[in-house]
């Protein structure tokens, strides 16, 4: 069995609506997770914080990870293809896969058909090729191998002959394996190899697999299978059990991807009950729809660490989004949706923290907001994050579900140096709407702020609403000047603390000579 590989450099610049030779960056986590040539030039790289990308490149566009975007904006590219084969396998938006037995021969070979390939997505893509390059093409025994050749960039299509994919990977570092196989979460697992001086996926094959599985689990054993050029799917081999599908019927039928993601959500929490039930996890999931007109679709989605009630969900309502919006999208109403676990093997299951860590507390309320989610909709349900910043409104903001986990914080930690952050304690109320105030000094004077940071006197009252209150204490100011580069987007503020004689304490900000009431300590 061999597998081609079909790969979009940086696809979530493309399906942002970067312009060609336009410095562009997604970012996602205050991190930069795909950057277009243009932006490459000026030294923007993958994980490059965002204030740091922004200061090497003043006239960086930077727009925020969407992973529905992504998959809506490649579902043409994967349409165009459907006519090599029906068997068309998805992980991630931007990346698709399937075998070459049979097409292979109906073309003529794994040359010819990466050619058809390539010149199929090129014409679905259309002029959007140009952004971040052309898709490429890996052909190899196993979809790792594939994917790494595609990557390899020596050519737009690279053949790993056959009998030879372990002398291909040989020489790869290991850090690969987070970049190819995200899914599995093996960072931890790079880190100490790279610790024992196993820094190549040659080294790590030529290890034996039995002391492998034995050091470092069954994420050690699958990156040996990988490193060692052959298949890491350990999947059941009996077939999938008819019981197993589940299917809804729409009356009438849904033309709004809501409503079908809606009755997704449902068949997913479902399908999961019954896997779990048999004690199962399911590895691939084909999702199939019908149409009043008759037209019947079909896509298959991977997720190597096993598909959740939510990510089959979330997988569903790409797709049904991608098919509705596509032009070349079904021409009726969805009237029939289909699940079926098309891979399957035994549920690993999760160890839980008995101090700390993940608990069953944790799983039970990830369960929860995802229902709630789910019927909701993605951002409706948001978890707060801690990350680096000046005003308090920046280290603390709201992320969907899924987006987040609780208590994490995002890098920049909040402790990086950020000249002008307004010192801790934070205020524990930032208003949503800034009320605007009048600071006089004791001589009923407006007080300012100079360029400098030099206050023009001691804070005397507050009026706001034409209520007047006597300041007691005060500290500050602190100033910054942000984005000095741009004359659209540059900031200068002067922040100060405030303390009335009602025992009430404001966090003041200073904008445009005007005085406004920012935040209230507790």
């Amino acid at each position: 069995m061999r597998t081609l590989v079909l790969c979009c450099p940086d696809w979530s610049v493309v399906a942002a609506g970067a312009e060609p030779e336009q410095p562009f960056a997604v970012v996602h986590a205050n991190r930069v997770v795909a950057a277009s040539p243009a932006a490459r030039c000026e030294a923007v790289e993958i994980g490059l914080r965002r204030r740091e990308a922004q200061s090497r490149c003043p006239g960086l566009v930077v727009v925020a990870a969407d992973p529905a975007r992504d998959a809506r904006a490649f579902e043409p590219v994967a349409i165009a293809l459907d006519a090599l084969t029906p068997r068309i396998e998805l992980t991630r938006p931007g990346r698709l896969a399937f075998a070459t037995r049979g097409p292979s021969r109906y073309f003529g070979g794994d040359h010819a058909l990466a050619e058809r390939v390539v010149a199929l997505a090129t014409e679905a893509l259309g002029g959007r090729a140009d952004v971040a390059g052309p898709p490429v093409v890996g052909v190899a025994e196993t979809a790792f191998a594939a994917e790494l050749a595609a990557l390899s960039g020596e050519a737009q299509m690279r053949i790993v002959v056959s009998g030879e994919t372990d002398a291909f990977l040989a020489p790869i570092p290991t850090p690969v394996f987070p970049l190819v196989e995200p899914d599995l979460e093996l960072d931890e697992l790079v880190d100490l190899l790279a610790r024992l001086g196993v820094r190549t996926l040659g080294q790590l094959a030529a290890l034996p697999a039995s002391d492998v599985a034995a050091r470092f689990g069954p994420l050690g054993a699958l990156a040996h299978l990988l490193a060692s050029g052959r298949e890491g799917r350990l999947l059941d081999e009996r077939p999938v059990p008819l019981d197993l599908i589940v299917t809804a019927e729409l009356d009438p039928p849904a033309e709004r991807v809501d409503h079908a993601a809606f009755v997704a959500k449902a068949l997913a929490d479902e399908l999961h009950a019954r896997l779990d039930g048999r004690g199962l996890a399911c590895t691939r999931v084909a999702i199939e729809a019908e149409t009043e007109h008759g037209e019947h679709l079909a896509r298959l989605w991977r997720h190597e660490g096993g598909l959740t009630p939510a990510a089959i969900a979330e997988r569903a309502r790409w797709q049904l989004d991608g098919w509705l919006q596509s032009s070349r999208g079904p021409t009726g109403g969805i009237t029939m949706l289909r699940l079926v676990p098309d891979e399957v093997g035994a549920a690993r299951g999760h160890q839980m923290g008995f101090w700390g860590g993940r608990t069953l507390a944790d799983e039970r309320a990830t369960r929860a907001l995802a229902r709630v989610q789910g019927l909701l909709g993605v951002d409706a349900v948001a978890l707060p994050e801690v990350r680096g910043g000046r005003a308090p409104a920046e280290q603390v903001v709201l992320v969907p579900v899924g987006l987040a986990e609780p208590g994490r914080v995002m890098e920049p930690a909040p402790d990086a140096p950020w000249p002008g952050q307004v010192p801790a304690p934070l205020p524990a109320a930032v208003h949503t709407t800034r009320r605007a105030v009048d600071v006089l000094d004791r001589h009923g004077e407006p007080v300012v702020v100079s360029g400098r940071g030099l206050i023009s006197g001691p804070p005397a009252t507050i009026t706001a609403d034409g209520r007047v209150e006597d300041v007691s204490a005060w500290s500050g100011p602190w100033v910054f000047d942000e984005r000095w580069w741009d004359a659209d987007e540059r900031r200068r503020q002067a922040r100060m603390q405030v303390v009335t004689a009602s025992g009430t304490a404001h966090l003041l900000v200073l904008e445009h000579r005007r005085w406004w009431v920012e935040a209230t300590y507790d």
